[in-house]
């Protein structure tokens, strides 16, 4: 089963997803429920470096995504939360076609490092484009570390 329909459906054992809305307040919601579904699968100690990244990768889609909401009603954001023994995939799709570019970091600016951090923080990350528009960039820990 692909990440698309995945986030489409929801339809798969030990996943967990969580609709947001393109506020701020989406990135406290999404870093809660990330330590607290990785808290009941065992993965605790994941909990602080993927709630990291989660709220860089929502931060962004809430940046992004709030251009394009219109179209997609109040929760045009989601999250999805995957476990794949022995590794943890962590999702946020957007309404947004804007793809990410991961840029060296400007320490002295407040913008421009998320990617930096998810890509420090995490195994792997990447993105996939859509087919009802949008995007969604995923990052990839190790469960057994």
């Amino acid at each position: 089963m692909g990440l698309r329909r995945i986030l489409r459906t929801g339809g798969h054992q030990g996943a967990t997803t969580c609709p947001l809305r393109p506020q701020a307040d989406s990135v406290k919601k999404a870093r809660d429920v990330t330590k607290t579904t990785l808290h009941a699968w065992g993965c605790s100690d994941l909990g602080e470096d993927a709630a990291l990244v989660v709220s860089e990768l929502v931060t962004n889609a809430v940046r992004y995504a709030g251009r394009s909401a219109a179209r997609h009603g109040d929760h045009s954001i989601t999250l999805l939360l995957l476990r794949l023994s022995p590794h943890v995939l962590l999702a946020v799709a957007d309404p947004s076609d804007e793809l990410p570019r991961r840029r060296e970091p400007d320490f002295v600016s407040e913008h421009g490092r998320g990617l930096y951090i998810v890509d420090t923080f995490s195994k792997a990350w990447g993105w996939e484009t859509l087919e009802e528009g949008g995007k969604a960039v995923w990052a990839l820990f190790d469960a057994d570390r």
